[in-house]
């Protein structure tokens, strides 16, 4: 008798847990890791506001899949260890989809796709074929750390960074001699203002899925197939209904979401 009343709490949606009966997960509320340090993408108002072309896309996911969303700030270096903890149900925070990450996350399909690019000063004696020696900047734990120690390694000073707006600071201090991130976030964030107008992109736009993924996609724990459903159909969603653009004329002026 207590195996056929599991069975039907199992048929009707529901798991025991510790000893309750307890509906299982609707996903009718949904907690989002967020890094809220990475202009345009996300960043923190001095009013403690988070904003950004990330947020957006976030807040108009959780409209299309009818859920109340909850966003979580995190610092980047542990942002997959507290998705996997149980701290957020998602991450949105511009992650590049990339074979090392699916070894502990699943992914969305992507939501945009952006090359990276380094910067030096202007004017300065450096391009991608005379960087021996030089101190390169990069946001650690990123693909742009990993495609810089793979091909830079045994040659440059690897300065590694938790957020990369303390990475644009020390350019600006001339602390380092060039930066490496992704292009957008390196243009809006640090090009376009008054302390990066002395600065400038050099070398090619790098996106080899090798190191750079698939695009930016919303990370997921492994077994949650049908949240990472919900999001997929969301992203068709708001980008066939024109919420997409919308969000991404705010930020750009180009097709940030790739070919």
């Amino acid at each position: 008798m207590k195996k056929l009343f599991a069975a039907l709490l199992v048929g009707a949606g529901v798991l025991a847990v510790s000893g309750q009966a307890v509906l299982a997960n609707d996903w009718s509320k949904v907690r989002i890791g967020v890094e809220g340090a990475y202009p345009p993408f996300s960043e923190m108002t001095p009013d403690g506001q988070l904003i950004g072309f990330d947020i957006d896309i976030a807040d108009a996911l959780c409209e299309a899949i009818q859920a109340e969303c909850t966003l979580v700030p995190q610092d980047w270096d542990g942002i997959i260890p507290a998705l996997l903890e149980g701290k957020y149900d998602a991450i949105i925070a511009s992650m590049s989809i990339t074979e090392e990450r699916k070894k502990s996350v699943d992914f969305t399909n992507r939501y945009y796709q952006t090359p990276a690019k380094f910067v030096r000063a202007k004017g300065a004696d450096i391009d991608e074929n005379s960087l021996a020696g030089k101190r390169i900047g990069v946001q650690r734990a990123t693909t742009h750390d990993s495609y810089l120690s793979d091909n830079y390694g045994d040659d440059v000073e690897i300065v590694r960074y938790a957020a990369q707006d303390e990475a644009n600071l020390d350019m600006i201090a001339g602390r380092i001699d060039a930066l490496l991130a992704d292009s957008v976030a390196l243009s809006d964030g640090f090009l376009a203002t008054d302390d990066g107008a002395g600065f400038e992109f050099f070398g090619p736009d790098l996106s080899d899925p090798k190191w750079f993924g698939e695009g930016a996609g919303i990370a997921l724990r492994q077994d949650d197939d049908d949240l990472r459903e919900k999001f997929n159909a969301a992203i068709e969603q708001i980008r066939s209904d024109g919420t997409y653009k919308a969000i991404q004329d705010k930020y750009f002026d180009f097709d940030v979401y790739g070919n």
